[in-house]
């Protein structure tokens, strides 16, 4: 396996709006992670390292095949899926492949980690950068064929993916125009209609804390919830009591309640 390795990614890429990552412990010593400064936190140095390979051959729009046998998942976004054993195509994830192997199968790559080095899959988690030194992570998202999704610790390229996504649903490119991914308001949300990815509109009327999440209640029967592991990242809860939102993530069905999991802040909007 042919690998060159670059120490100074300034050098060789072209400079992105890369947010500090701080690590502090608590009284407990769990460690936390944001990409907001917090007392006693420590910049979290990541090493910027870079590694060429050639890319063997696209699973999907954000999966993909390395000539050293590894399977990359790429950081900070998610592309719909594309028909498999055991799942359904989701609209848009045919075309997110298309485009990711027009633009990398069978051709150069670099890739660039974050903190978490691996999923719990064992894919390599990685920002890939093509020929061109495009951060392909950013393209997918400027061109409407993904949507950010903000896995903490990993929090490297937050403020350029946010941008890129909302210029991207601002002028209505790719999946910000497709009905399939079109805001549902929370008392819509049945069985019939939560799986995937989703935009969840409603007005937050309680704040419900438990031994394992927060709870934002949208409905009776629909929450926004909160992973402790998050909590550091989110400064008032309480402010969103009385704020009609709009949340974006997965849906899980639990007992007959509905729960849409967010890990940062920027999973909560304030619709237009």
């Amino acid at each position: 396996m042919h690998i060159r390795r670059w120490c100074l990614l300034a050098v060789t890429l072209p400079i992105l709006a890369n947010a500090e990552v701080y690590r502090w412990t608590d009284g407990q010593g769990r460690s936390h992670y944001s990409d907001r400064n917090h007392a006693d936190a420590q910049v979290l140095h990541i090493d910027s390292g870079i590694s060429y390979y050639r890319v063997e051959k696209v699973f999907d729009g954000d999966t993909i095949l390395l000539n050293d046998g590894r399977k990359v998942r790429l950081l900070g976004v998610n592309t719909p899926e594309v028909s498999g054993r055991n799942k359904s195509a989701e609209s848009g994830g045919e075309r997110a492949k298309q485009w990711l192997k027009s633009k990398l199968e069978q051709r150069k790559v670099f890739l660039q980690g974050d903190v978490e080095k691996q999923d719990k899959y064992q894919r390599t988690l990685a920002y890939v950068y093509d020929e061109n030194k495009q951060l392909v992570n950013l393209e997918l998202v400027k061109n409407g064929l993904a949507t950010v999704n903000i896995y903490p610790p990993n929090l490297r390229y937050v403020p350029a993916l946010l941008a890129a996504q909302d210029d991207a649903e601002r002028n209505h490119i790719g999946i910000w125009s497709d009905p399939a991914y079109a805001p549902i308001a929370a008392e819509q949300l049945d069985q019939t209609n939560y799986q995937g990815w989703k935009r969840l509109t409603g007005k937050v009327s309680l704040l419900k804390r438990t031994a394992k999440h927060s709870y934002l209640l949208l409905s009776d029967a629909v929450s926004i919830a909160i992973e402790p592991a998050s909590m550091a990242l989110f400064a008032d809860l309480e402010g969103y009591v009385g704020r009609q939102v709009e949340a974006r993530g997965w849906v899980r069905r639990s007992k007959g309640r509905f729960y849409l999991t967010v890990r940062h802040p920027a999973d909560i909007r304030s619709p237009p």
